[in-house]
């Protein structure tokens, strides 16, 4: 059995973001010369999420609005929020939107339904943070 480990590096423009990371993970998948096996992809901050969904602007927009209305920004009496920081509902989103997909890989390709792909989910943006790419298998 091989492994691959690699990460990749989000600074988003914005502090809540979904974007679209199938293209950068195939890539990894074909660097890492697996052809049979498992990937995970997975979130290594606490504010963002990784999740497999479809790639569809209305949907995107219904995700944002849906954890907003569970989780707005802008309440106040958060109790982690007491302690100095300003990001309790990035917490809760990330905890909504999961922190990791596993993935499994036939071919030596990710192995993905129809309309699956793979989503960065940033929650509390405008600054760097890693996602760690892991590729077991032969």
């Amino acid at each position: 059995m091989k492994s691959f480990t690699d990460y990749l590096v989000f600074n988003t423009k914005k502090k809540i973001e979904l974007i679209n990371i199938t293209n950068e993970i195939s890539k990894l998948i074909i660097k890492s010369a697996i052809q049979e096996g498992l990937c995970l992809v997975n979130a290594m901050h606490i504010t963002a999420s990784v999740f497999i969904n479809d790639e569809e602007d209305g949907l995107k927009f219904d995700f944002l609005e849906w954890l907003e209305s569970l989780a707005p920004e802008d309440i106040n009496n958060y109790r982690h929020n007491l302690t100095g920081e300003d990001n309790a509902h990035a917490h809760i989103k990330r905890t909504l939107m999961g922190r990791e997909v596993v993935v499994a890989v036939t071919k030596g390709k990710l192995d993905l339904g129809p309309w699956e792909q793979i989503f960065y989910g940033e929650f509390d943006g405008k600054r760097p943070k890693k996602v760690l790419v892991k590729v077991i298998g032969q």
